[in-house]
């Protein structure tokens, strides 16, 4: 079982900028996949980057990959969103997942709701214009 708690979110103007953190705790809480998605006000619960347990790679959303950064620092079992030149399209609750570790995992995996077994309570990110 893995304990996701996001922070960082907040009110903040356009152009503005974030530092999402998610802090994992649980016995293989250092060794699992770690992505971040949000849900913005009457939408559907979108995927917007991810890390795989080693640091190796990043997967992004195509409309967030320009200004969004992820990252993570297994020491302290947290994950980081970077997230430069905020727009008001940003706004929205961003989750923190988790999956634990696996002899295989599919890249595409990183990118679907389905592919993460642990999510956070969310942090709320709402931009001014």
């Amino acid at each position: 079982q893995v304990q996701l708690v996001e922070s960082g979110g907040g009110l903040v103007q356009a152009g503005g900028s974030l530092r999402l953190s998610c802090v994992a705790s649980g016995r293989t809480a250092s060794r699992c996949e770690m992505g971040w998605f949000r849900q913005a006000p009457g939408q559907e619960r979108e995927f917007v980057a991810a890390i795989p347990w080693s640091g190796d790679s990043r997967y992004y959303a195509d409309s967030v990959k320009d200004r969004f950064t992820i990252s993570r620092d297994n020491a302290k079992n947290t994950v980081y969103l970077q997230i430069n030149s905020l727009k008001p399209a940003d706004t929205a609750v961003y989750y923190c997942a988790a999956d634990g570790p696996k002899s295989y995992r599919a890249a595409t995996s990183y990118y679907y709701q389905e592919g993460y077994s642990y999510w956070g309570q969310g942090t709320q990110v709402t931009v001014s214009s």
